[in-house]
């Protein structure tokens, strides 16, 4: 499956393929002890400090993979090392397949594994396919001027933590896309420049420093993050920072690209990254003979989706796009989306509905994807130049959901990534009936931010008032079937005190004015009535 979404069809044979790519895997770390000794040779602080807040263990993975076994490698002849994963113990290496087979003479070789599978020993031969191509191409209210993009945050309730202030600061995301031009340059990205929000990138497919360069795809994703153009875009995540990861070749599509992004995400781990935004999707490539199969989107048998495995066991949060194939013949998630622990998005227009283009699940062992939903038809981006424009893909409708991952996760900073996962899908509007279209539906994350509530007892066919207790404000959650409703508050003698309407859109009440103690509130809709009390603190 390519990646960006502006679809097109292109007829290619395996003929031309000399070389071959394939993993090479070591069977030991002979420095091991070294490492563990001194973990900041590895690790930086903040990526040690996530792991301890999570109680997450050090351990072989950590170790990086041992340099002798790969400079032995890269002086074969005819061998051209790729890439290289210290989770995997292994490297991606390019040659003749003499030459690659070669490699398993090797004392520290545990294993050669062919991208083409029909070579592997046990391996079948690919099933021969047109390969469907795509282009490659402080406590203060805040009251942003979303403009255009309005609609894909408010569909999120994105707005109301942004209005509580959280805003994504203090978390990272690496974001993993095919370049960031005009992110060092143009007016949407000023504010992530000015207040030094951007803390560096790599590009691994040329192994070159500059990042501002390659596809803009990349920059859109970023735009609806961290883009900050009053009354046109707002990003979900505006105050959060961001590594950019260039990990994506837009001028073929092969393997290696899985191996420079597990590659990339062990950089991001060791940098202390919290959120890890893909908008790639792999599943057919240049040489069909490396096609992925549909009984491999199990989670755990490409190499990009057991990277994504190990890295939400280092403590980081996954958000990824579940792929643009939903109309074609194979409408299934492809990697990483089938890794069990990611967030794989689906996209939906700004009525929430499913747009044709989302790629559906289930995975190959059956389970629920995509995961949730968010808007990725006609998203509001900044383009390379820019100019605000709109866009189509679940490119999109991942780092929309990533930015109000972070921003739930500021509000939550002691919250293992696995709780903050369980948040968001529990909050969704499909949880109780998920479905292989729409997974868990559509996140609230105003209703994921109540930490009053057990996560068991999520439900949008509930009336909710959080937090209780509370201090300054209280947000309300509507049964889905209300557009609006009356909240009044009472003393404990029955002077009603305040009266104030509420609608998604506008669900958040303040109690500024009012004295420390407890109340009584009811709210009311059409053919409803609810009551409770709530504590001022």
């Amino acid at each position: 499956m390519r990646k960006f979404y502006l679809f097109f069809f292109l007829f290619i044979t395996t003929v031309g393929f000399s070389q071959q790519d394939a993993w090479v895997y070591f069977n030991a770390k002979p420095n091991s002890q070294f490492y563990v000794d001194s973990p900041l040779k590895m690790l930086s602080q903040r990526a040690l400090d996530r792991r301890s807040n999570q109680n997450i263990a050090l351990d072989f993975k950590d170790i990086p993979v041992e340099a002798s076994y790969v400079n032995q490698v890269k002086s074969t002849s005819g061998i051209t090392v790729m890439a290289k994963s210290k989770w995997m113990n292994a490297i991606h290496v390019r040659g003749e397949q003499v030459a690659i087979q070669s490699l398993a003479l090797f004392s520290f070789v545990d294993k050669v594994d062919f991208a083409d599978k029909s070579l592997n020993q046990k391996g079948k031969t690919a099933k021969s396919i047109k390969v469907k191509k795509e282009e490659k191409t402080s406590k203060t209210k805040i009251d942003y001027a979303y403009g255009s993009s309005s609609t894909q945050i408010q569909m999120l309730n994105g707005h109301l933590l942004h209005q509580q202030n959280y805003t994504g600061s203090g978390k990272i995301i690496a974001v993993m896309d095919a370049g960031f031009p005009g992110v060092n340059t143009t007016p949407p990205f000023q504010r992530l420049r000015v207040n030094n929000q951007i803390l560096g990138g790599y590009n691994y497919v040329l192994r070159d420093p500059e990042f501002y360069t390659g596809s803009f795809h990349g920059t859109s994703v970023l735009s609806t993050m961290g883009g900050y153009k009053e009354n046109a875009l707002v990003g979900t995540a505006p105050d959060a920072s961001y590594y950019l990861f260039i990990t994506e070749d837009n001028t073929f599509e092969n393997p290696v690209e899985e191996s420079l992004w597990v590659e990339a995400t062990e950089n991001a781990d060791s940098l202390g990254v919290d959120i890890i935004n893909t908008s790639l999707g792999y599943f057919d490539f240049d040489n069909q003979a490396y096609n992925h199969t549909y009984a491999e989107m199990n989670g755990k048998t490409a190499f990009m989706s057991r990277g994504a495995e190990i890295a939400f066991s280092r403590g980081m949060v996954l958000v990824t796009s579940a792929g643009n194939s939903g109309s074609s013949s194979n409408p299934h998630i492809a990697v990483p989306a089938d890794a069990v622990s990611v967030i794989a998005v689906g996209a939906v227009n700004s009525s929430e509905v499913i747009t044709s283009f989302s790629s559906i699940g289930p995975s190959f062992d059956e389970r629920i994807k995509p995961d949730v939903m968010a808007q990725g038809q006609a998203a509001v981006v900044s383009d390379e130049a820019g100019n605000i424009v709109t866009a189509s893909g679940t490119s999109f409708s991942s780092p929309i959901m990533a930015g109000m991952v972070a921003c739930l996760w500021q509000a939550f900073p002691k919250k293992t990534n696995r709780e903050i996962r369980e948040l968001v899908l529990k909050s969704s509007d499909k949880f109780s009936v998920p479905n292989n279209q729409y997974g868990y539906g559509i996140p609230d994350f105003n209703l994921a931010l109540s930490n009053q509530l057990s996560i068991a007892s999520f439900s949008k066919d509930d009336f909710i008032i959080y937090p209780n207790p509370t201090s300054d404000f209280v947000s309300v959650s509507l049964p889905s079937k209300f557009e609006m409703g009356t909240v009044f508050i009472y003393t404990l003698l029955g002077q009603k005190i305040l009266e104030q309407k509420v609608t998604p859109q506008s669900a958040t009440i303040s109690l500024k004015t009012l004295e420390k103690g407890m109340y009584f509130y009811k709210m009311e809709s059409v053919g409803f009535s609810k009551t409770g009390k709530i504590m001022k603190q």
